[in-house]
This record gives structure tokens, C-alpha cells and sequence, in this order.
């Protein structure tokens, strides 16, 4: 890089006893340790980070600054300042000498001038500083190592000295330049950070805003440096926490990042598909988002759903309803019939701290009264057994069990802000707080290899306020963590394999729509990331998701119902979105803003409706009859380009569990193609796992 002068700016980071080991390894020389500052300072948008020996701290002429040449071999060029008082007779270049472990060729750069390389004397030929835009890598030591030390890389693979921190952590520094830049764990090596890790895409957007021309644009206020920072740095959590991102203003950050990198140009508001499969492949771990069509598709030609029947639902069962139906032992007497009325209207609320136990499998449905007594004075003793675990870790255990410190630590953060609104939750010092807190921790010694990830107190807060008891609660929410499991792993294949099989629903209900979305970079369907995670939890009034859950929990009339329930909110969603021509931007933004304004009766029915449609369909794709569960059914698919009799590539292909002619039908609204098209039809649709 270039020699860009004495640096004179803000300081945003200081650090002393930060040490260079010259001679790192070679038992002859015992005067290895060189003792310096580090600092990062602030100039005119510009980022530096410079490292120099105590002696020289004071005196910023001595600053060397690294630049690379053609050869990669490390350049280092004196400031302006100090090249006009000291004149030809200072090195402009010298071999690195450095004792880590470097891919830099060992070779001199030749000099155009005559001058032999010299070296100054003392310790100041270690200064260096470079400018953030030029930062490659960090590499970080191993823990248990004594103090830590930092390896910057910069590009080109021009690797500077190791700077050991004797005097405190280099923490301090990452969060520092976590600020300005963005810093992913390289996969290869989790030792290594890279710096606005190789995206070629989107990344490297946020790279060229700090060039020119759209630097000059940052200089002349028309793009907000800050703006742009803070949207850099929340793509940094998305990164490393898509669950929070998702949650908490996944539109903002998008608004922020595209209004910057778009400009006001209404023609630039669509950007290229391999940057927005880029964009959420890095979002999603291992996502692949496919930008042409896959072969393998399973090919369905003029498929006619058929017409949607139109139902209504009844009134949430009551308690006389539900006794009506138990014996005198305390068995549930017809349990298909209880569930289909549940399906069909909900729970009146005295009735869910019982049945709800039944529906999550806490309580077998044909266990007696007191089969359930001696079932929860065992799951108690179990609980409290599980809870005594993590309240007997001392602060010097917690100390040297970094996991569930974190856990922890996400655990209070996470309670603190679950339904503050609802009277159960609300104020300082509630006691329901306390139980979901301690739930939560417990939950963690129950599956301590998921411990906590962000998002369960979501699942858990309507379990607690309905159950009011700590230990039903509890197992309430583990036999529903049992369903949600894939959802909060790591690798989030559970999230993956929604997405996918929604995007095969959506496809064969409404194949224009789906195009319509593609067309808008939307065709992987992110936007509903926060319905699935987290069964729609931020979707809808707190007493409403008590009505949707159990609708669901019935596993009612179809497997992956909740899919369903998706594809009814984008189908009414449909017309607004394509009327108005909404893009990437705008589709996201208007999804996030449903929330709380969804009517829940609405779409049950018009989810069912759905589900009734495709049962019935006598042609039904065997991807989506996988999806939704369906068998024993002989369903056709026919092949229009081979002329073979209609019996041939019979399908076995699912009847729902929950028989069609069971509901209340009032009347047929026509949702059917009149003119079907080809449709391509796949299990992987647009999406597949890497």
C-alpha cells in the first residue's frame, strides 16, 4: 500500500505492553522481546492500525508503512515528512525477517535507485502500520496459551510480525475493529478470522463503497458512512446469528445495506440473482440457492387442483366437552374425535393447562387419572434433580465452563426482553420471568449439546403462562423442543428443508407468484425464515399463537401443516405484492410489518382449505404428497408425452389422517388455472442443502 503520511487522527484503541518476539525460537539471543503500543486511530474515514516500539511512541516520524511490491515481499516506505529530512540515505525496502510462519517469498526487492538496503539501528525497524481496507486475515492463538497474540495478514498474503499481548486481552482490539470491518471464523481454521470473508458478491459491495467513485459519494453525503457501518455490522451478526437477525429487524439492516449500495436510481433497485443467493447462502450455513433450473425435476404437466372448498370453523371446545369425553379412570374415551374438534376449533382457555399436556405428549392420550399422578411426581423429581445441576455450579466452576457461562448469558438477555408487554411477564422482578429463566437453564442441562439458542424463550413463554407451573412447563416445552429440534441446530437443516419443501407447496399452488418472487431475487422465500423458526410466534397476538399451536399440535389434517398455514398469509399477501411491483426490499419490509395484523381464524381456514384441495386432487405431485404426509391413495401422474394407458405411473400418495368429509363444506370458490401450464415440480425446487 501506499505511504498515506503521519498519522494524526482520533485514537478509538490504545494498547501498551503489546510485544513483538524478534527472535521467537532462537535460544542464542535472549534480548527477543520488544515491547510497543498499539493503536488504532480514526482520519478521514480511514481506519489505521499502527504498531510501534515504546522508544519510538512518541515520535511518529519514525513510522515505517508497509506496502507490498510485485513480488510480494514486504515494502516498507518512510513518511513523506521523514523522506525529506533525512534524504536517500533511509531504506526504502527491506526483507522481512520475521521469525512466524510466513508464505511471503524470502527474497530481496531489487532497488532502481543503487542504494544498498540498510537497516536502522534499535528496535524502531518494527513500526508498521496499514490501513484497514488492507487487512486480509487475523489469526488468533490457541487458548491455554498464557497471554494472547495476534497474526494480521494483509492482502496479497503479506504477513506482519505476531503482537503479543502481555498486559491484557486482544479482545479488546477484535471488538474494536468488529466496528469498521466485517470478521468471519474461516472454516478451515477457527483460529482465523478473515476480513470481509471472500463473498464475492455482496462483500465485496461493501469493499468498493470505501473506494472510489462510491468513496467520493461517502466524502459528499450522499451515501451515510454511518449508516453503511451499522449495516456492515449487523451483516456481520446475521453471519454469526441468523436467528437473531431474523427477529429483530431483518428490514432495517436490508433497507440500510441496499438503499446505500443502490443509490436513488429506480433502474438499479434489482440486483443480480448470484449476489442474492450469495447474500442468503452466507445468511443460511450451507444453503445453496440455485439460479437455474435443476435437473431431476419431477415434470407434472396440466396439473388441476381442482376446486378449493370453502369451510368454517366452530367453536373452541369447552370443558363440558371435554369431560363428556373421559371415562370414569380418566382416559381420554375417543381421542381422533377430540383432536379433530380441537383442529376444528381450539381450546376454550380453562381447558389447554389440561389438554395441552395431551396434545405435546407430556401425558399419554390413554393414560388413566392416576397414571398421570405418579407420571408427574416422577417428572418433578427429575426436574428439580436437572435444576439442581446447574444451581450448585459454583463462580469458580462457571468460571472454566465457557458454555454454559454463554448460555447463561444469552439466557438473561433473551428473558428480559420475552413478552414484556404480556401482565404475566411484565415489570421488574416477575416472578414468571424468574420460572422462564430458570426453565431455560434447566433445559440446557436436559440437551446440554443445543444448550440455549436464541429464539426458544419464544417458544417457551405461552407454555408457562398457560401451564402457571414450573415443572409442566418445562416438560411441555422439552416434548415441543422434541418437534423443533432442527430448527436451532447448528447446521439449521431443519430451517433449510422447510424452506425448501415451501417452495415446492407454493409452486404448485401458484407457479406465477413463485415466478414473480424469483424475478424479485425472492424465490427462496427468506422472508418466512421468522414464521418457521419460530412457528410464527412474532406473527401473531400473544392469545392468537395460543389458538394457532394447538391447532397444529393436533398434527392435523395433513403432515407439515404449517406450511400450509404460509402459504395461505402469501397467498392473501399475493396481490398487494404483485400489484405494486414490490422488489426485494419492499416484499421483506411488508412481510416483517404483518406481524401482529394477521386475523388467525382466516387463515386456519384458508389453510385447510388448502389441504382439502390437494387431498382431493387426483393428480398431486408424489414431492408434494412426501411433504405433506399423504399415502394409501392411488393418485396418477400422468405423462402427456407418452400415450400410455391412464392406469400406468399409478402413485401410492397420501389421504390426509383427517378425512375431507368430515368438515363442514359451505361452498366452492374456483382458486383453479383454467389454462395449467407446465409446472416443475421437486423436493429440492429452487433450494437445496449444500
Amino acid at each position: 500500500m501506499a505511504a498515506v503520511g503521519v498519522v494524526s487522527g482520533k485514537i478509538i484503541y490504545e494498547q501498551e505492553g503489546v510485544y513483538i518476539h524478534s527472535s521467537c525460537g532462537k535460544t542464542n539471543d535472549q534480548d527477543s522481546l520488544i515491547s510497543g503500543i498499539l493503536r488504532v486511530l480514526e482520519k478521514d474515514a480511514e481506519v489505521i492500525v499502527d504498531w510501534r516500539p515504546l522508544d519510538d511512541a512518541l515520535d511518529s516520524s519514525s513510522i515505517l508503512y508497509a506496502g507490498k511490491d510485485s513480488s510480494s515481499v514486504v515494502e516498507w516506505t518512510q513518511a513523506p515528512k521523514e523522506r525529506g529530512h533525512r534524504g536517500s540515505e533511509h531504506l526504502n525496502s527491506y526483507e522481512a525477517e520475521w521469525d512466524m510462519v510466513s508464505t511471503v517469498p524470502s527474497k530481496k526487492k531489487p532497488h532502481t535507485n543503487g542504494d544498498a538496503p540498510s537497516h536502522r539501528n534499535g528496535k524502531s525497524k518494527w513500526s508498521f502500520l496499514f490501513s484497514l481496507t488492507d487487512l486480509k486475515s487475523i489469526k488468533q492463538n490457541k487458548e491455554g496459551m498464557g497471554w494472547s497474540y495476534l497474526v494480521f495478514c494483509l492482502k496479497d498474503d503479506v504477513v506482519l510480525p505476531a503482537l503479543h499481548f502481555h498486559q491484557g486481552d486482544s479482545k479488546l482490539l477484535i471488538d474494536c475493529l468488529e466496528k469498521y470491518v466485517v470478521l468471519y471464523e474461516s472454516p478451515q481454521d477457527k483460529r482465523t478470522l478473515l476480513v470481509n470473508c471472500q463473498n464475492k458478491s455482496l462483500s465485496q459491495s461493501f469493499e468498493n463503497l470505501l473506494d472510489e467513485p462510491a468513496y467520493g459519494l461517502i466524502q459528499a453525503g450522499l451515501l451515510d458512512r454511518r449508516k453503511l457501518l451499522w449495516a456492515i455490522h449487523q451483516w456481520k451478526k446475521i453471519k454469526k446469528d441468523p436467528y437473531t437477525a431474523t427477529m429483530v429487524g431483518f428490514s432495517k439492516v436490508t433497507n440500510y445495506i441496499f438503499d446505500s449500495l443502490r443509490g436513488s436510481d429506480p433502474s438499479t433497485h434489482q440486483r443480480p440473482p448470484s449476489e442474492m443467493a450469495d447474500f442468503l447462502s452466507d445468511a443460511i450455513p450451507g444453503l445453496k440457492i440455485n439460479q437455474q433450473e435443476e435437473p431431476g425435476f419431477e415434470v407434472i404437466t396440466r396439473i388441476d387442483l381442482g376446486e378449493r372448498p370453502v369451510v368454517q370453523r366452530r367453536e373452541p371446545v369447552s370443558l363440558e366437552e371435554w369431560t363428556k369425553n373421559i371415562d370414569s379412570e380418566g382416559r381420554i374415551l375417543n381421542v381422533d374425535n377430540m383432536k379433530q374438534m380441537i383442529f376444528r376449533g381450539g381450546l376454550s382457555h380453562a381447558l389447554r393447562k389440561q389438554a395441552w399436556k395431551f396434545l405435546l405428549g407430556y401425558f399419554p392420550w390413554d393414560s388413566t387419572k392416576e397414571e398421570r399422578t405418579q407420571l408427574q411426581k416422577q417428572k418433578t423429581d427429575e426436574y428439580f434433580r436437572m435444576k439442581l445441576q446447574w444451581k450448585s455450579v459454583s463462580e469458580e466452576q462457571e468460571k472454566r465452563n465457557s458454555r454454559l457461562r454463554d448460555y447463561r448469558s444469552l439466557i438473561e438477555k433473551d428473558v428480559n426482553r420475552t413478552d414484556r408487554t404480556n401482565k404475566f411477564y411484565e415489570g421488574q422482578d416477575n416472578p414468571g420471568l424468574i420460572l422462564l429463566h430458570d426453565i431455560l437453564m434447566t433445559y440446557c442441562m436436559y440437551d446440554f449439546d443445543l444448550g440455549y439458542v436464541q429464539g426458544m424463550s419464544d417458544l417457551l413463554s405461552p407454555l408457562l403462562y398457560v401451564m402457571e407451573n414450573e415443572v409442566d412447563a418445562f416438560w411441555c416445552f422439552a416434548s415441543y423442543m422434541d418437534q423443533m429440534h432442527q430448527n436451532f441446530e447448528e447446521q439449521m437443516q431443519g430451517m433449510k428443508t422447510q424452506l425448501i419443501q415451501l417452495s415446492t407447496l407454493l409452486r404448485l399452488l401458484d407457479s406465477g407468484f413463485c415466478s414473480y418472487l424469483e424475478s424479485q431475487d425472492s424465490g427462496y422465500l427468506y422472508f418466512c425464515f421468522r414464521w418457521l423458526l419460530i412457528r410464527f410466534k412474532r406473527e401473531f397476538s400473544f392469545l392468537d399463537i395460543l389458538r394457532l399451536w394447538e391447532v397444529m399440535w393436533t398434527e392435523l389434517p395433513c403432515k407439515n401443516f404449517h406450511l400450509l398455514l404460509c402459504c395461505a398469509i402469501l397467498e392473501s399477501e399475493k396481490q398487494q405484492i404483485m400489484e405494486k411491483h414490490y422488489g426485494f426490499n419492499e416484499i421483506l419490509k411488508h412481510i416483517n410489518e404483518l406481524s401482529m395484523k394477521i386475523d388467525v381464524e382466516d387463515v386456519l381456514c384458508k389453510a385447510e382449505a388448502i389441504s382439502l384441495q390437494m387431498v382431493k386432487c387426483k393428480e398431486l405431485p408424489q414431492a408434494v404428497c412426501e411433504i405433506l404426509g399423504l399415502q394409501d391413495s392411488e393418485v396418477t401422474t400422468p405423462d402427456s408425452d407418452t400415450g400410455e394407458d391412464e392406469n400406468v405411473g399409478m402413485t401410492s400418495c397420501p389421504t390426509s389422517a383427517f378425512q375431507s368429509d368430515s368438515l363442514p363444506v359451505l361452498a366452492t370458490s374456483g382458486t383453479r388455472d383454467d389454462n395449467p401450464t407446465q409446472i416443475s415440480v421437486s423436493p429440492v425446487s429452487r433450494l437445496t442443502p449444500a
